[in-house]
């Protein structure tokens, strides 16, 4: 049915509780102030309401509200790099050791070696979240490649469901480009835009199995989450309670943004340790076939500009590629 093991995914988390114990410090935080600065914004909105009649206090608290929620949102999009350089890499970067049988610390210092571990492969958090846009865009070019195989076959009404399939593939493949980012901490590869390239082409060889895991993972990992959801609304009716006016609609988005934190904090890790094993088992010993590096060169210009960086790149320092290497004589 699927080719990972859902109990060596969670062995994975429980060898890094350190670092799911921060995941869930940060994602959480971010959810409370998500909670807190909508709330100031309702009672903002509510306090000018004042001033007017009671649909007018009604129209200005939503407004408030909203406006807080809007606010909190764009600053936390502005340090997605970060969120992915100390976060989400730290805790690939711990989950491959573990994986590979090497000894990780534990506590507070885990999370410490992994931002050293990241900073020396990837340098700064732009440059890693630079070469994450371009996988994510490679793998977007490698899933048009396989619904494209589909669309073929002599299925009879696969064009009306067609819709469904390419919405499915798109969100079954979302995490693919931090899939790709364990490869590169796996194999240590001295140039990453190189590592890369390769990593994606080994995927477009084995798309068909990778595809079929992450379908069924995303089953796994949206079902956990909209009970996540459900079992959050009463949490969040009492949080909406406090606020002031008749703000019932905002238990909905209270509740959305503590399953969004469960599902990041905790489902995500998982789901990633699930696909990472799929990826090492189904490309051990391989090499990266010449036809599908010509079909992702004719598909996408983010590979071939991944190539030019490649072959760009000075192996000390900043390159012309746009990725820091590893100082001489330091182990990555």
């Amino acid at each position: 049915m699927w080719d990972f093991s859902i109990g060596q995914a969670l062995g994975l988390m429980a060898r890094t509780a350190p670092f799911v114990l921060f995941r869930v410090v940060v994602y959480f935080g971010i959810a409370l102030t998500l909670v807190l600065v909508t709330g100031t914004g309702a009672g903002v909105g509510y306090g000018v309401g004042a001033f007017g009649d009671e649909e007018f206090r009604v129209t200005s608290t939503a407004w408030g509200a909203f406006g807080g929620f809007g606010l909190t949102v764009g600053v936390i999009f502005f340090f997605r790099d970060y969120l992915l350089y100390i976060v989400k890499a730290g805790h690939i970067a711990v989950m491959v050791e573990a994986m590979q049988g090497r000894e990780i610390p534990g506590g507070q210092g885990q999370i410490a070696w992994a931002r050293d571990r990241v900073a020396a492969r990837f340098g700064t958090a732009s440059a890693l979240f630079g070469l994450d846009q371009v996988i994510k865009g490679v793998v977007g070019a490698i899933t048009g490649i396989v619904q494209g195989l589909l669309s073929i076959l002599p299925i009879p009404g696969l064009d009306k469901i067609m819709g469904v399939v390419r919405a499915y593939l798109r969100m079954a493949v979302g995490l693919m480009d931090e899939v790709i980012l364990g490869h590169l901490m796996a194999t240590r590869v001295e140039n990453p835009w190189k590592g890369a390239q390769d990593a994606l082409v080994l995927y477009g060889q084995n798309a068909k199995v990778m595809m079929v895991n992450a379908a069924w993972l995303t089953a796994i990992v949206w079902g956990l989450s909209l009970l996540v959801f459900v079992l959050m609304l009463a949490p969040a009716a009492a949080v909406v309670w406090l606020m002031p006016g008749n703000m019932s609609a905002i238990g909905f988005l209270v509740a959305f943004v503590f399953a969004w934190a469960v599902k990041a904090a905790l489902i995500e890790p998982f789901a990633i340790a699930c696909m990472m094993q799929v990826f090492f088992k189904v490309t051990a010993g391989q090499v990266p076939n010449p036809e599908w590096v010509a079909k992702l060169e004719r598909a996408s210009d983010k590979f071939r500009d991944m190539g030019t960086k490649a072959a760009a790149w000075v192996g000390r320092g900043f390159g012309r590629g746009g990725m820091p290497s590893r100082a001489e004589g330091q182990e990555v």
